[in-house]
């Protein structure tokens, strides 16, 4: 490690704290689905900070129907926006980098299995917990000041580097899409999502469906002669997990010795509105995991196959077949090799801090590398900050990881913008 590097890591130890706060200050916003505003204009306000004009990239759902990655949805886009900021290159020669990340969080229900208020962010014993905290604010953060770092260590780049905060990574990837389609993209792309200091290679395709049944209402005292819509959602979720076992029977060589890596989860039932009437409406909602080099359209028609099949074999569904809907995720998996440029750039910053290389990482999830590796014509991945309890109560990431993440990417945008001091 040369003087100027040591020099960039020193400036970023010295905005630790402020890493640290500007994370804290994300968390306290109730960023779930439609309530981005206030977690959006603390972004915006931190880049006008840091000396970046911040951009909104607003999704406009008409100029992304045609694309292939786009996700319908059935609620509104008004007044909803992702932010981003380009620092531009001070020189020539080098190679453009993109960090990408959201703000979005899920539900932090139900509150009462949280110690404290879940955005109220409380540091302890070298944690910051809170929802979001690792999923994936503090990784906004680190990003955010590793950019920051550059002009405190008195330097500059060769190539430009874009911050990209986006809505939406939660639920339909439509965020990052718009962005994309804006224009904005980069020769390397890193997500500080909290899967630790490791290259994720490779991710699950993901779907999201919803399944709606109808059923006959009745009063209590002649229950047997309604049909109860609930009662009928069971078959299905039956057939549903034998899909799932079905297309995690399929394989695939990057997920060898990975357990059941296509999941089925049935995360959403509604039925009935009185406990004495049998309930002549339910439906349930679903996202369903499928192995890179599975079509999406291939997933959608087994989907549909299995349910149909299994309301043929009830004498009420056969009759009235379930409504099936998809929304959200359709997002294709993907892999991709450890030996990428930008990957071994990144695993050579992660080894010069640690004197060991970073592991490569598949996940059984997805994350908004779907836009990128898909569309883009970039090198993408992630590397973030180490978490726990994601998407559950007391969500938490450790501190010093964070910092750790933000060292590495300002290790990286040295070595792969290259610097001009």
């Amino acid at each position: 490690m040369n003087i100027r590097e040591k020099r960039l890591l020193a400036a970023v130890e010295a905005l630790s704290s402020e890493i640290v706060e500007f994370s804290s200050r994300l968390v306290a916003q109730d960023s779930t689905l439609g309530n981005e505003a206030m977690v959006l204009e603390v972004m915006e306000n931190e880049l006008s900070q840091i000396g970046i004009d911040p951009v909104r990239i607003t999704i406009d759902p008409e100029a992304l129907t045609g694309h292939p990655g786009f996700a319908p949805v059935p609620w509104t886009y008004d007044g909803r926006y992702n932010v981003i900021g380009v620092r531009p290159a001070d020189a020539t020669g080098g190679k453009s980098a993109l960090f990408n990340g959201h703000l979005d969080v899920v539900s932090p229900e139900p509150i009462e299995r949280w110690d404290r208020n879940p955005f109220e962010p409380m540091e302890k014993d070298g944690w910051l917990y809170g929802r979001g905290a690792g999923d994936m604010k503090a990784g906004v953060a680190a990003m955010t000041y590793a950019v920051k770092a550059i002009e405190d260590a008195g330097m500059g780049l060769r190539a430009p580097v874009t911050i990209e905060a986006v809505i939406e990574e939660e639920c339909s990837g439509n965020g990052a899409l718009a962005c994309m389609n804006a224009g904005l993209d980069a020769e390397a792309v890193l997500i500080p999502e909290p899967f630790g200091p490791t290259i994720l290679t490779s991710q699950v395709g993901v779907a999201w469906f919803k399944v709606t049944l109808n059923g006959v209402p009745k009063h209590v005292l002649d229950t047997h002669s309604g049909v109860n819509a609930i009662e009928k959602c069971y078959p299905l979720f039956e057939a549903l997990h034998r899909l799932e076992k079905e297309l995690n029977r399929e394989g695939h060589p990057a997920f060898a010795g990975v357990r059941n890596p296509a999941n089925l989860n049935i995360g959403i039932i509604k039925g009935g509105d009185w406990p004495s009437t049998v309930p002549a409406r339910a439906e349930f909602h679903c996202r369903i995991g499928f192995l890179p080099g599975t079509d999406y359209g291939q997933v959608q028609k087994q989907v549909r196959q299995a349910i149909t099949q299994a309301a043929a074999d009830d004498d009420w569904l056969a009759e009235t077949q379930p409504i099936i809907e998809f929304y959200g995720f359709r997002s294709e998996g993907h892999c991709l090799n450890l030996d990428l440029p930008a990957f071994r750039q990144l695993s050579d910053c992660h080894r010069a801090l640690t004197g060991k290389s970073a592991k490569a990482f598949v996940s059984t999830a997805t994350t908004d590398l779907r836009s990128f590796v898909h569309f883009g014509r970039g090198q993408a991945t992630c590397f973030g900050p180490v978490a726990e309890n994601i998407h559950a109560e007391n969500e938490r990431v450790k501190i010093d990881s964070i910092i750790h993440t933000a060292k590495v990417y300002a290790l990286f945008l040295s070595r792969w913008c290259g610097l001009v001091s």
